[in-house]
């Protein structure tokens, strides 16, 4: 079944008159950057707060087992969400945290002769602590371009840079900026030939169609619960016994095995439990079916956007092989007039970079100012899509 359309009734935040106090029922296409909680997550969070139960972990008392309990039922849901060993599940604040951490780790294994590949295609949370971490070391980070006219990074553009000093690969699972999805298991299988290790930036890809890291075979990959209609927070696994040699940097009383030795303090209780119930809701809803109905909403999208004479759909043009994100531009507008007049009529987009830096660029783009990014939801209709497109069409008519 592709057609999700009431599923809009288990999200509170876009029932009318909800969204941003205004008594507008907005149509939102903002979800690459940050989607609506669905309601058992919240009443997840909520109900954890009002137990009784938060406290922190390993304790003689209830409360303390309570949480403990918590931490093994959260990652063993995300252990099948991911097809993982939940072992090695951390959780923290973010994605970009959780990446700070482990390249911090990693960063004092590596010196001057090695070296670091990663994309302009990613999102800069799998470009820059990679970044940082080699003007702390001295090692040599290679950027892979991917195919400015079609946004789509092939996989020798990968491979031909990974040579005997390559380490690690940094590659994302689908662009947050034009949802094109590379193919990271020929990637991954090329890099550990070479005796590499690789990260899968898979914030982006989590929500948009099933995902299995044993499969993929890579070693990290991230995903980071609100953009799946959860808290903000971020999930990273990492691979156990990799987990457990990375020299982390932690303080003394943090655990010397697992996930604790990258988690920076107390876990937010509340948000593990809003990330099990989101996780639970997608596998629930079964991710076939999200994809299915997503790529229904994004065809009429994209198909709408080319019909528009002055309107210009960024990177690919057509639906295969990507999550159903896009950017686009209107011909006399700058992003971010284009983006306010949307809003003045009821339609949530982004303009700008949307942190993709290192790919505005070569799609054409100026560095700060981007484009206008539009991402379908599960809960996005037909009906929202057709909002979006006649707003577009005054517009480009102006």
């Amino acid at each position: 079944m592709s057609d999700l359309h009431d599923i809009r009734r288990r999200f509170p935040g876009i029932a009318t008159g909800s969204a941003f106090g205004t008594g507008r029922d907005w149509a939102r296409f903002d979800g690459p950057a940050g989607t609506q909680v669905v309601d058992v997550a919240i009443e997840a969070a909520a109900e954890w707060q009002r137990s009784g139960n938060n406290a922190n972990s390993h304790g003689a008392f209830a409360a303390a087992a309570a949480c403990d309990a918590l931490v093994d039922r959260t990652s063993a849901v995300m252990g099948r969400l991911l097809g993982v060993d939940p072992t090695g599940m951390v959780f923290g604040p973010s994605t970009t945290a959780n990446m700070m951490a482990l390249t911090r780790a990693i960063g004092r294994s590596l010196g001057p002769d090695d070296e670091i590949v990663c994309t302009t295609l990613d999102h800069d949370s799998n470009v820059a602590p990679w970044l940082l971490l080699a003007a702390d070391t001295g090692a040599t980070v290679r950027m892979a371009e991917f195919d400015s006219a079609t946004g789509r990074l092939r996989v020798d553009a990968v491979t031909s840079l990974i040579g005997p000093s390559t380490r690690w690969v940094a590659v994302t699972g689908s662009s947050n900026a034009v949802g094109t999805v590379p193919d990271v298991a020929a990637i991954t299988l090329a890099a550990h030939e070479a005796g590499a290790r690789v990260v899968v930036d898979g914030v982006h890809l989590t929500p948009h169609r099933p995902v299995d890291v044993a499969a993929i075979g890579c070693d990290v990959f991230t995903t980071s619960s609100y953009k799946w209609y959860g808290p903000h927070a971020g999930i990273m696994w990492v691979q156990p016994d990799l987990l457990d040699d990375l020299e982390a940097y932690k303080v003394r009383p943090a655990p010397e095995r697992g996930p604790g030795r990258l988690q920076y303090g107390t876990p937010s209780w509340e948000a593990l439990a809003g990330i099990e119930a989101a996780a639970d809701f997608l596998l629930d809803v079964g991710l076939d079916a999200i994809a299915a109905s997503e790529a229904e909403r994004f065809a009429r999208l994209i198909g709408g956007l080319h019909a528009i004479d002055g309107v210009r759909v960024v990177g690919p043009q057509d639906v295969a092989d990507r999550a159903p994100t896009l950017m686009f531009e209107v011909a006399g507008q700058t992003p971010v007039a284009v983006s306010e007049r949307l809003a003045a009529d009821g339609v949530a987009v982004w303009d700008g970079h949307n942190y993709a830096v290192e790919a505005m660029g070569p799609l054409g783009l100026d560095a700060e100012a981007g484009a206008v990014r539009a991402g379908i939801s599960i809960y996005t209709t037909d009906h929202d899509v057709d909002r979006l497109l006649a707003a577009v069409i005054d517009l480009a008519a102006t």
